[in-house]
């Protein structure tokens, strides 16, 4: 059986990500085979967890997908592998009110999986105090069972020494202990991390990491705290959304790069076929394709090039015109008759829908979201109820006359604004859509 652990801490920015990505390309390097997950959405940190691994990483999160899909995604990810790793969101408890067990923390994931929790304790301007916060964690949730600490961002051998001592004695095992170093970060956007693939220096970067995890994690300590995964469920070909269509045409390029893995595999197992089209590089979408999905991304970086690509431009309109065509978050904004970039520079988009968003009046746009399909459309058929999040800064600055997509609802049920839009067969809206909402 496959063992499993899960990475969390006490706040966003503790380090996790960081003490993720060396622990897993450092049991790598030795020769095991890790897969990694990362609990809730999130686009990007699944990219570096693919680079450290050299294999793919799922999304598993509590609140969009119902626990059948999380233990089908959890079984393809344990499958021929010897050690699965999976990164928390935010502070271990971290999530939405609403149902247990699927409030969107990673708690509930340890939870589902009985996966043994290796907090990473920033311990910046503290000491023994520390250990208050690990009694605290270790307690909160029966359910929850914290194995192991990994402090962080320490400053000095007595620095270290104060804080491990006041923890060993709550019989809690200090796994290891890294120095404060400036140097151990990955930049940052306005989203998160810069996406893996714009890092020319990525596999030094890692490579700084692993000599961190091996000078300063107790690796064999480590993998001695995890455990079998349990509550597996049988490898299934049911997707976490139907496919779109038979052959689908997907934008794939630095201006179209988030879609989630999840989905693309629960479309092949089900029989769709992928095929992939560069709009920055000006490619139409194959036309032996019958649906066309244009994923989010940073099109706002690349507003002139896809201005100025008239080759795709034409292409997809003759596509639009026979067959479905549906863009979510940055495709959503590419559907539109113009896109705003930071400085205000207005760039002619592809006119198939009638709203303008602008990145010069940048306004946060964050949270799950449960949208109700008004007409059929990729995402679903009509009236289906899809489960995602919104998370963008793009405001909506003019609305257009297309017939709403979506009614969409927060995490507690509360009407939300964004409606997204629809005219003849093209289709798009902010919402990422990840799972239907009932298995």
């Amino acid at each position: 059986m496959t063992n499993g652990l899960l990475i969390s801490a006490t706040r966003s920015g503790a380090g996790k990500t960081t003490v993720t990505l060396g622990l897993l390309a450092a049991l790598a390097r030795r020769g095991m085979r890790v897969r990694a997950a990362k609990a809730g959405p999130d686009y990007i940190d699944p990219a570096f967890h693919a680079a450290a691994t050299g294999m793919a990483c799922i999304n598993l999160d509590s609140w969009t997908m119902p626990p059948a899909l999380l233990g089908r995604l959890m079984a393809g990810a344990a499958e021929n592998a010897d050690l699965v790793v999976v990164e928390g969101l935010m502070g271990l408890f971290d999530g939405v009110p609403g149902t247990a067990g699927r409030e969107g923390s990673s708690a509930n994931i340890a939870a589902q999986f009985r996966l043994p929790v290796l907090l990473v304790l920033d311990v910046t301007a503290q000491s023994q105090s520390a250990a208050a916060m690990v009694r605290g964690f270790a307690s909160h949730d029966p359910d929850v069972h914290v194995a192991g600490v990994i402090l962080n961002r320490v400053g000095s051998d007595r620095h270290e020494r104060l804080v491990t001592d006041a923890i060993a004695k709550l019989g809690m095992p200090v796994v290891g202990a890294i120095p404060r170093d400036q140097t151990l970060g990955l930049p940052e956007r306005h989203l998160g991390l810069i996406q893996a693939g714009e890092h020319g220096d990525l596999a030094t970067r890692i490579a700084r990491l692993v000599d961190m995890a091996e000078s300063h994690l107790d690796l064999d300590a480590v993998l001695a705290l995890a455990t079998p995964i349990q509550t597996l469920s049988a490898l299934s070909a049911m997707p976490a959304l139907p496919p779109p269509g038979q052959r689908i045409a997907l934008a794939s390029d630095a201006a179209f790069s988030f879609i989630y893995p999840h989905l693309i595999a629960g479309w092949r197992r089900a029989g769709a076929e992928i095929v992939a089209f560069s709009p920055l590089a000006n490619e139409p979408p194959p036309e032996h394709c019958d649906v066309c999905w244009l994923p989010g991304g940073y099109p706002e970086l690349h507003a002139a090039t896809l201005a100025s690509a008239q080759t795709f431009r034409d292409g997809l309109a003759r596509f639009a015109a026979t067959r479905p065509v549906h863009g979510e978050c940055g495709g959503y904004m590419v559907l539109g008759e113009a896109l705003e970039d930071s400085d205000g520079n207005r760039h002619a988009m592809t006119g198939l829908l009638g709203h303008t968003t602008s990145f010069h009046k940048r306004r946060l746009h964050l949270g799950y979201r449960e949208a109700r399909l008004l007409t059929d459309s990729p995402i679903g058929p009509k009236k289906s109820f899809i489960r995602g999040h919104e998370f963008h800064y793009a405001s909506l600055t003019e609305a257009g006359n297309d017939d709403p997509l979506v009614d969409l609802t927060d995490a507690q049920g509360k009407p939300v604004a964004e409606r997204g839009g629809r005219r003849g067969h093209v289709t798009g809206t902010f919402f990422h859509a990840i799972a239907q909402a009932h298995d």
